[in-house]
Order: C-alpha cells, then sequence, then structure tokens
C-alpha cells in the first residue's frame, strides 16, 4: 500500500531546496497572489516556463492589478498578448478579468466551483488556484503531474485513456495542508528530475518508492496513443494596397481561430485545393490579382496550413477594413501567421 504522507513529507523536504524560482511563485509554506497564479496558469497553457516569465513580468508591469487589466480595451490585452499563441486564452483573460472586477470586488473567490465558473477557468486551472493561491486540500494535473503519477505508480494504460485514472491518484496523494507547495513540488519534479527523456532517477526523492524506477522502464512512461496526422488546409491571402503603399487588415470575428486578431484578409481555410480564381472571386475588391512568388507555411494544434499570397491595388479606401502603413503594422495584435504572410509579402 502506498504511504502517502511519507511521499509528501519526502517532495516536499526536497521542494524546500531544489524548487525552481518563478516570478508568479510565492516562498515556500506561503500562499500565492491568486492575481499572479492565475495570470501565469493561463499562460502557461500550452507554452514553456521560459516562453511565458518575460510576458507574465511585461503584464504585471502594465495591469498591476486585475482592476487594470478588466479596464483595460481588448485590443491592447491582444497586442501584449503576441507570440504567446491560442488567442482564445487572451480573449477568457480579459472577460474573467472582468467578471472577477464586476462579480468578486475584484478577488478571486477561494472555492474550486465558484472558480471554475469564471471565463477561461477548466478544472486544471481551478485547482491550481484553489491549491497554490489558497492551500486547499486539491489538485491539478499537468503534462509533468501526469509523467509522475503514471511512472510512480507504473500505469501501463496509454494517455489520453489513463487520465481519469492519474487524476484519481494524483488527488489521492494530495495533502490537506500546504497543498500549494506539494502540488508545486511534483510539477517541478517533472519539469527538472523526471523529464520525458533521460530521467535523473537517481536523484529524485521519489525513486524508492517509483514502480517504474524498479522495473527499469521509467523512460517508457507514460505510454501515448498514437496522434493522427495533422490534415493540410489550403487559403489564399490578400496583400492588398492602397495608392501610397497602406496595406489593408481586417478583423478577424470574435469566435473562433484567432477570433479578435486582425488579420491580412484571406479566403475561408479548407482541405480542399483552391482555384486561384475561385478563391480571388471573394477578394476585398475587384482587380487584377497577381499571385507571389512561394507560398507561406504555418502549423497549428490540428492543422497544417498553405497559403498563396496574391497581390493588388486600388484607389478605393472605402474598402472594409483598416488601411495601415507598413511602419505601423507593429500597432496591431498581429498573430504569428499573419506576420509570416506580412514578411513574405514584404521580401
Amino acid at each position: 500500500m502506498t504511504d502517502f504522507l511519507k511521499l509528501q513529507q519526502t517532495l516536499l523536504d526536497w521542494y524546500g531546496s531544489s524548487r525552481r524560482d518563478l516570478p508568479w511563485r510565492s516562498a515556500p509554506g506561503d500562499h500565492a497572489d491568486p492575481y499572479h497564479v492565475w495570470l501565469s496558469e493561463i499562460m502557461l497553457q500550452q507554452t514553456t516556463v521560459a516562453t511565458v516569465g518575460p510576458y507574465f513580468r511585461a503584464f504585471l508591469d502594465r495591469w498591476p492589478r486585475i482592476h487594470g487589466l478588466a479596464a483595460a480595451p481588448l485590443d491592447d490585452v491582444l497586442h501584449a498578448w503576441q507570440g504567446l499563441g491560442y488567442y482564445a486564452r487572451a480573449r477568457n483573460l480579459h472577460r474573467c478579468a472582468g467578471v472577477v472586477v464586476r462579480d468578486h470586488g475584484g478577488e478571486f473567490p477561494a472555492d474550486e466551483a465558484a472558480l471554475l465558473k469564471l471565463p477561461g477557468i477548466g478544472p486544471y486551472t481551478a485547482g491550481a488556484i484553489a491549491a497554490i493561491a489558497f492551500g486547499l486540500p486539491t489538485t491539478a494535473v499537468d503534462g509533468n503531474v501526469e509523467r509522475v503519477m503514471a511512472r510512480l505508480h507504473g500505469l501501463e494504460t496509454p494517455l489520453p485513456q489513463a487520465k481519469p485514472e492519474i487524476t484519481r491518484l494524483a488527488r489521492l496523494a494530495a495533502p490537506t495542508e500546504r497543498a500549494g507547495d506539494y502540488l508545486q513540488a511534483v510539477m517541478d519534479l517533472g519539469a527538472t528530475t523526471c523529464t520525458p527523456r533521460n530521467p535523473s532517477c537517481g536523484r529524485c526523492p521519489w525513486a524508492e518508492s517509483c514502480t517504474a524506477f524498479a522495473a527499469g522502464n521509467a523512460e517508457s512512461l507514460p505510454r501515448k496513443s498514437p496522434k493522427p496526422e495533422r490534415p493540410t488546409r489550403r487559403g489564399v491571402a490578400f496583400w492588398a494596397l492602397a495608392g501610397n503603399g497602406d496595406i489593408l487588415l481586417r478583423r478577424r470575428p470574435e469566435k473562433g481561430l484567432l477570433g479578435g486578431m486582425m488579420e491580412i484578409p484571406s479566403s475561408d481555410w479548407r482541405e480542399t485545393p483552391w482555384d486561384l480564381d475561385a478563391a480571388i472571386s471573394g477578394a476585398p475588391f475587384k482587380a487584377g490579382w497577381t499571385p507571389l512568388a512561394g507560398m507561406v507555411r504555418h502549423t497549428f494544434t490540428h492543422f497544417h496550413l498553405e497559403l498563396t499570397v496574391v497581390t493588388a491595388q486600388t484607389q478605393d479606401r472605402s474598402v472594409d477594413g483598416v488601411w495601415c502603413s507598413e511602419k505601423s503594422l507593429g500597432d496591431h495584435a498581429l498573430p504569428t501567421v499573419m506576420k509570416k504572410i506580412i514578411r513574405h509579402a514584404l521580401g
């Protein structure tokens, strides 16, 4: 039978001397600022710690309290988010800040169920805030926690099928006191010691209790079901210029991929290849659109994208969208794929 009390104490002792120094963390034994925990956890979704650090500091410099973030224009938040990707997170971040200020007096509720009702907060983020910011006896399961628990218990069931069992075991192991330190300790263990490749089992505080270490198969766990191949979608982007060289930008719909961001206008992105004349029939204005050499390629989480870029000029500035000089492109919230189109067209 697993001795969870021993595991907890061993790991907390290790955390006291081996914890990562991260800008959103408090000292061991102290509860972190809920605003800092929430902001960092939203940023860390699908993004590395190394990437998030500078963004986290920049957000706090600009919006040190949630009231300022809630009052900021969404465009400012999206612009500050550029480079982090998955822009629905930024939109939900802004919405959530507004709800916390309006409905909770600017303070996050110290209740996991109430946290789950906030925009953009799912079970993982609610558990992380509840444990780390408020010390509530709960947990959260990210990739690091999945890996540590799968190896500790020698789980052979592949992910994602193993997620319910891993979550159950993680909750069983969570302490009633210092829940936040314990959760961050498991995350650090996975990030620095129980790594996906070449785990440092000889330095692991849980090695003597680890089923995978005893079996000599730590690196093979957790097993993963084969991922389906990403499909490729195709589209045509319209590099539209005014007579003075200004560039046409358009805002994407609020809902959906890259919602609310500015874009270079384009056709729909679809798996069926476009006939160029058919795509150009949906261009922002009628003109002799000329294809540029080469192609823009970008990969999203669920698909690859290939874009042909065509260009034309117009004197009609009443075209739907925003005309922008090349020098002021940086003033707009443009996702990475749009920056690739711009580099391609300007290059």
